[in-house]
């Protein structure tokens, strides 16, 4: 097969992909255009989830008219001047491919004018192709329109996905730069509805709260750390908020979205020791450093970054989220009852000394002294429960307001209060028929207000949830009402409840139906379920193992996460050296 140059519209098109994967794809690079236009208010109106329109206005400096039918030409740029350039850049935008990759899959449509200019000057392009420079009327600043979005490429419109989740995509990365740039004015529309509105009057937590809703932002720890010539700030969740994917995690470098692995993994190190495995904190980080210390110029879409010294600002990230963590959860003093800072069976000086963490109340056993006693190799911890139903057990009591102590014909069973309650909720709901479940009424409808992305969401699975038995209206913008819970959850924080429902929602896309089911009433049960720390009475802990013998798999939670430990006889007998180790 010979070799031929491609036609300049199928290597645009190809070029355009590497910048344009997606709608949001489009508003960044608009928006960090108009950033650097140093705009002070930009509006976005999107349309059809970005597939039909896609519009930024903003009031920066705007383009020249005999400049306009260059800047969308492919590597035309007015923030660089050298090579030299690509090692201090300190724009948003430096490669020139943003405005020809739109145009190359669009109808294009650039108004502007200068503070200089009497008139607005206004260029069409389609395709790749642009026409002729015409005077209009139109205020200071840049208009840039994206009409029909991949018209010419009809193989990208197929890889989108649904227009909820563009949708999403699109909010989530305005509400962050939002973050960023809080003394610049935001405004963004879906379909002529308002989805997001900034004051810019520079507070952080107030954009904040778009983004993850306001009582999550409340206990947002903040972070702040200044070195030299480094500054990192931002905020990160306390370490009872957290996600089951990374996706919640945002750095910004030098004003820049960036995703970059190491970073994220610095801050998880910060974490390391105080989260479940799997999950995930909330963060958006702010990382400012001289520009000749980073390189921007490693992708076309800008989105990764390199360090000159990458141990050095990761070892900030690690310290400052570390610090933040610390002071605003410090780790809390036990003292049980029945501990003492001094043994009173002790006298002062005596040579059997007891390690001060554990400072119980001695007792010896004068017959057999321990040095008489043989070495016994200590088995490991027997978690293997046998096989079949539980036995029936005898309830001892309660360890740490947490877990439940039962004997049985096989030995000694420790469970889990919570996760033992999740089990018990979730098979309760899951042996009713849907046409068993019924709806308790609230006494007093609980109001929830959702982040625009999340809002969407809910709205789009209202009928899953009046089969769940939650009965749901809109109750203005962004905000819903609930009325009713499913009667099995009586007693329970509806909202949490219903909180519950849009995080599951949110961390998949794209659930099957009855998947999705499953997964909302496993997600309701944990986040209703009895907790770890809370002291429960002798009949509600008898009444929790009788419910847990009668479930179907009593040994895990929904979530696999194991319910109980079981100690046979045999076990303990060796490790109280009744009998051999082998």
């Amino acid at each position: 097969m010979s070799i031929r140059i491609l036609p300049e519209e199928v290597a645009s098109q190809i070029a355009a992909g590497e910048v344009i994967e997606r709608p949001a794809s489009v508003v960044k690079e608009l928006l960090e255009n108009a950033l650097d236009a140093h705009a002070q208010q930009i509006v976005i109106r999107v349309e059809a989830a970005g597939q039909r329109l896609i519009e930024v206005s903003d009031d920066g400096a705007g383009i020249a008219e005999n400049e306009l039918q260059l800047a969308v030409a492919r590597h035309a740029t007015s923030k660089l001047r050298s090579a030299d350039d690509l090692y201090r850049v300190t724009t948003l935008g430096f490669r020139g491919e943003a405005l020809a990759s739109i145009a190359s899959v669009s109808r294009l449509t650039i108004t502007s004018r200068t503070r200089e200019a009497t008139a607005a000057a206004r260029l069409l392009a389609e395709g790749g192709r642009s026409g002729t420079v015409e005077r209009v009327g139109a205020p200071f600043g840049t208009q840039v329109r994206v009409e029909d979005l991949f018209f010419n490429v009809p193989a990208r419109l197929k890889f989108l996905k649904r227009e909820i989740t563009e949708r999403q995509q699109i909010d989530t990365l305005v509400t962050r730069y939002a973050i960023a740039y809080p003394h610049v004015r935001f405004q963004l529309f879906h379909d002529g509805r308002s989805a997001l509105q900034t004051s810019g009057n520079g507070n952080q937590r107030e954009i904040l709260a778009n983004l993850y809703g306001v009582e999550i932002t409340r206990q947002m720890l903040e972070v702040a750390f200044t070195e030299d010539e480094v500054q990192l700030s931002g905020y990160i969740s306390p370490i009872n908020i957290t996600r089951s994917n990374r996706r919640e995690i945002t750095f910004f470098v030098n004003g820049r979205w960036v995703q970059d692995a190491p970073l994220v993994s610095a801050l998880l190190q910060a974490y390391q020791t105080m989260l479940m495995v799997a999950r995930y904190p909330l963060a958006v980080l702010f990382l400012h450093l001289p520009p000749e210390e980073v390189d921007v110029n490693v992708h076309p879409a800008k989105a990764e970054v390199r360090f000159r010294k990458p141990e050095r600002y990761f070892a900030h990230v690690q310290r400052a989220a570390r610090r933040a963590l610390l002071a605003y959860s410090p780790i809390p003093q036990i003292n049980p009852p029945g501990w003492h800072s001094q043994s009173p069976t002790l006298p002062l000086g005596s040579p059997k000394q007891i390690d001060p963490a554990w400072e119980m109340a001695a007792q010896t056993d004068e017959a057999a002294p321990l040095e008489s006693l043989p070495a016994i190799e200590t088995p490991p911890l027997q978690t293997e429960l046998p096989s079949g139903q539980l036995p029936l057990l005898r309830l001892v009591g309660q360890v740490g307001n947490t877990y439940l102590v039962a004997e049985g014909p096989d030995g000694l069973y420790l469970v889990d209060q919570h996760a033992a309650h999740e089990r018990v909720l979730f098979e309760r709901f899951k042996k009713r028929s849907p046409a068993a479940i019924h709806s308790q009424t609230l006494l007093e409808s609980a109001v929830l207000h959702l982040p625009a992305h999340s809002a969407a969401l809910l709205e789009e699975q209202m009928e899953t949830l009046k089969r769940l038995g939650f009965l749901v209206e809109p109750f203005g913008p962004d905000t819903f009402r609930l009325t009713a819970i499913p009667d099995f959850l009586s007693g329970a924080d509806p909202l949490a409840a219903l909180r519950a429902v849009v995080e599951d929602i949110e961390e998949d896309e794209t659930p099957l139906q009855g998947l999705l089911e499953d997964r909302l009433i496993a997600r309701i049960c944990k986040r209703v379920a009895i907790k770890g720390g809370q002291a429960l009475s002798t009949e509600e802990q008898t009444a929790l193992l009788r419910e847990l013998e009668a479930c179907q798999s009593p040994r895990t939670c929904p979530h696999g996460r194991p319910t109980m430990i079981h100690l046979s006889v045999s076990l303990l007998e060796r490790q109280f050296g009744r009998r051999g180790s082998r």
